[in-house]
């Protein structure tokens, strides 16, 4: 269905949910959810407004009143009301106030079915929310505004039951399904739909995640969310003494090992394939909520490779990119890695672009935003032609092998994006030292094959220099300082918990710290930040770069990071 057409069938069965059966109370009261941040109710309630990286500063205002960016993703947060867990974190009387207002406000005036906020997944977030939060949104209200309040439940409730269906299979449906179970949970004469709430969520478990616990576009904080939805739905029902499909059960078993692999030391999910960080603990509530018994984590999953000791972690994509409708926010990012010492991210990626514009969501998928290896002016994978914003010609053959050694735990990985169009193959070589002080790395740009030579002939004959120059990139996190190192070939970096890393290459390369950006869609724009570049060129049939990412001497094994991180002001 096109979006035009889910909008107007979506409108039509808003206005027509008002013919549907009224609850009138709850059945039982649930525990408020816990995952809000008390500091951005805090700012909430102090009028500063930030959602989808835009901040709009409007105190003593309604929020239904503000001034709204030119962008429909901000006007579904506001209406999906993730903020009433943070104003319910911040405990205020003021922060309970301002949201009995709002959400009364929003009966008020959107309630029968009109505005934007009537959209299955934007009214399951806004059903369980309204639930978990029912004490604070009924307290000391007169009987005709409670009236007004079950009423509007219910509205949403008959909406949801019609409407749910019409969702792609992916989080906005399992959003839409978490109402109706929360609702038939919770409110008196909803049970209704629980059988059909449980048994859709059922069947996303086992359409969603994978025989290996993963999602079919590798985007870990996706299978973080998939995870939760379902993590949650387990608890609801467990705390409530009904039966779990046995297809949740198994889903969550299957994903918490994947997940737990995807983690960085501080706890972040790796970004990839559009994905961020995650939020913080919220994670870590599900994997409790699943009831899947803790295991360390493995050492490949969904695609990616893990390398750990110590308090260093290293994830690698050494995977071939998602393909077909997976690839919509697909990146080009296939050998690239992130490495995290502590609880503070060194080498990372750019991130996805997309809440800063369509210029950066395309920038921040192409491969020169990943730490890995590109050709100049190419990446490994390349966008459609029809515009459709889907990858092609992307690596068919990506293989890897697990090195271990008393000394090191690593891995020799390559791929074929290049070959078609050059000849050659990106191999990739990283070693982490089992005292988590040291990653050593070598990327080589190699013909395999006779065929091979004889397309990189054709490809230098094509150039005027006689040669194909490529970079080596490795972006840092913008909390890196970076300082030059004693020789032209070293470069310092200083991390906030004290740590001191150096970064040292061999060979031919010249290394450069060039500007670069960190995409995150928490913050107001793309952050600035460096990027340590080796750039060289390919004039033989075999090419090879090695470098060193080592803790410096006097930095010890174990450091007090004491320096407090500000909790991000987002929705």
């Amino acid at each position: 269905m096109t979006d035009i057409r889910q909008t107007r069938a979506d409108r039509l069965h808003a206005r027509l949910a008002g013919l549907g059966r009224h609850t009138r109370a709850f059945e039982r009261e649930p525990l408020p959810p816990g995952t809000g941040i008390a500091e951005r109710g805090a700012q909430i309630v102090a009028g500063h407004f930030l959602f989808r990286g835009y901040l709009v500063e409007a105190a003593e205002t309604s929020v239904w009143d503000l001034p709204l960016p030119d962008d429909p993703l901000f006007e579904a947060d506001l209406h999906g009301m993730a903020w009433l867990d943070d104003l319910a974190a911040q405990g205020t009387r003021k922060a309970d106030v301002l949201a009995r207002d709002w959400v009364h406000d929003w009966i008020a005036r959107f309630g029968r079915g009109r505005g934007p906020g009537w959209r299955p997944d934007l009214a399951g977030r806004r059903v369980t929310r309204w639930i978990q939060h029912g004490e604070m949104l009924l307290d000391g209200v007169p009987p005709a505004t409670r009236r007004r309040f079950f009423a509007a439940l219910s509205r949403q409730l008959t909406f949801l039951a019609r409407r749910q269906r019409s969702l792609p299979m992916a989080a906005p449906r399992l959003e839409a399904l978490m109402g109706l179970l929360v609702a038939g949970l919770h409110l008196r004469g909803a049970g209704r739909h629980l059988s059909r709430a449980t048994t859709g969520l059922a069947t996303a478990a086992e359409t969603l995640i994978d025989a290996e616990g993963g999602i079919a576009n590798r985007n870990p904080e996706d299978l973080a969310i998939v995870f939760g939805h379902l993590a949650a739905a387990r608890a609801a029902l467990v705390e409530a003494e009904r039966p779990v499909p046995q297809a949740i059960t198994d889903a969550l078993e299957r994903a918490a090992p994947v997940l737990r692999c995807l983690r960085h030391a501080d706890g972040g999910l790796g970004r990839f394939h559009g994905g961020g960080r995650g939020q913080p603990g919220r994670l870590d509530r599900a994997l409790a909520q699943s009831g899947v018994a803790a295991s360390p984590p493995g050492d490949r999953a969904m695609g990616f490779a893990r390398l750990s000791h110590v308090r260093a972690t290293v994830l690698i994509d050494v995977a071939a990119p998602p393909e077909g409708p997976g690839s919509a926010e697909a990146h080009a990012s296939t050998l690239a890695f992130e490495l995290t010492s502590g609880r503070r991210p060194v080498i990372v990626s750019c991130g996805a672009g997309r809440s800063f514009g369509e210029k950066w969501r395309r920038a921040g998928r192409a491969t020169p935003s990943h730490s890995t290896l590109a050709l100049d002016g190419y990446s490994s994978a390349r966008l459609g032609a029809s515009g459709d914003g889907l990858l092609s010609d992307a690596p068919r053959d990506v293989r890897m092998e697990r090195r271990r050694s008393d000394r090191s735990t690593g891995l020799i990985a390559g791929h074929d994006g290049y070959v078609a169009d050059f000849g050659l193959t990106h191999v990739r070589q990283l070693y982490l030292d089992t005292n988590g002080r040291a990653l050593r790395g070598e990327d080589v740009l190699a013909t395999v094959e006779q065929s091979d030579e004889a397309i990189f002939d054709r490809a230098l004959d094509a150039t005027e220099t006689g040669h194909l120059p490529f970079r080596i990139r490795f972006h840092l996190h913008p909390d890196v300082v970076v300082q030059p190192g004693d020789d032209p070939k070293t470069v310092l970096l200083l991390l906030k918990s004290g740590e001191l890393w150096t970064f040292h290459h061999g060979g031919a390369a010249e290394m450069r710290v060039e500007p670069s950006v960190y995409l995150d869609s928490v913050s107001l724009s793309p952050r600035a930040t460096s990027q340590i570049v080796l750039a060289s060129s390919a004039a033989d049939y075999a090419t090879r770069v090695s470098w060193t990412l080592a803790k410096a001497r006097q930095t010890p094994d174990a450091v007090r990071d004491t320096v407090h991180d500000d909790q991000p002001v987002i929705a």
